[in-house]
C-alpha cells in the first residue's frame, strides 16, 4: 500500500513538472527547469522534514541523556544538510555568473 501511494505521489509530481521540462527550447533551459522545478523543491522538503524530526526528538527527549544525544546528532545533521543545500545553490549561481550564462 505504501509503495502504491509513493508511486502515485511521484507520478503526480512528474505530471506537474514534465510540461515545463519538455517544452524547453535548449539543453540549458531543460537543466534550469529541472533544477528549479525538481531539485530545489525536493531539497527544501528534505530540509523541512529534517528540522521537524529534530524538533520532535528534542521535545520527546525529556532529559534522558541517550535521547538528548540522539537529538543533538539530529540537530548537527539538520544543520549540516541545510548548509550543504545553501552552499550548493550558491555554487550554482557563482558558476553561472563566472561563465556568463
Amino acid at each position: 500500500m505504501k509503495n502504491k501511494l509513493l508511486f502515485l505521489i511521484l507520478l503526480g509530481g512528474l505530471v506537474l513538472v514534465l510540461p515545463s521540462v519538455v517544452f524547453a527550447q535548449t539543453i540549458q533551459d531543460i537543466i534550469n527547469n529541472v533544477i528549479n522545478n525538481v531539485v530545489w523543491p525536493i531539497a527544501i522538503g528534505i530540509i523541512i522534514v529534517l528540522w521537524i524530526v529534530t524538533g520532535i526528538l528534542f521535545l520527546t527527549a525529556l532529559g534522558a541523556p541517550e535521547k538528548v544525544g540522539t537529538a543533538k546528532k539530529a540537530l548537527f545533521a539538520s544543520l549540516a544538510g541545510t548548509i550543504i543545500i545553501v552552499l550548493a545553490g550558491s555554487v550554482i549561481v557563482i558558476i553561472r555568473n563566472a561563465l556568463g550564462v
